[in-house]
């Protein structure tokens, strides 16, 4: 699917997603990656929810989000709770959805101005 390219001043949209990957700008990434306005993480470790934990979202905090859209894959899949409260502990909100909807919501967050980042599951993509 493609989206719109209304957004905003980020230098770092997701332009396209689909089932061979995630587009931010015109480059396809088919691994786990965060995006920011401003940053972009490329090769993020975790590929599947079940990988996810506190630590893991480190080079995340470091990136200064104030908050989080996780996209967990095809499908809506909840992390350990442990991932909520390091975020909550740092002071960042954290949403949980699947990663079409996170790739949605994170043009529109980012044309708002704020500090989002878009943190995607690339399960089985290496």
């Amino acid at each position: 699917m493609r989206l719109a390219r209304e957004y905003g001043e980020g230098r770092y949209a997701i332009t396209a997603y689909g089932q061979g990957g995630v587009r931010v700008n015109e480059t396809v990434h088919r691994q786990s990656l965060v995006v920011m306005p401003d940053q972009l993480l490329t090769d993020w470790a975790p590929r599947a929810p079940q990988d996810l934990s506190g630590a893991a979202f480190t080079p995340v905090l470091e990136m200064g989000p104030e908050i989080v859209l996780l996209g967990t894959g095809d499908h809506l899949a909840w992390p350990q709770p442990e991932v909520r409260l390091r975020l909550q502990q740092a002071g960042v909100g954290l949403e949980v959805m699947d990663t079409p909807a996170a790739c949605r919501t994170y043009n529109l967050i980012m044309a708002e101005g704020r500090r989002v980042a878009a943190a995607l599951l690339m399960p089985g993509r290496g």
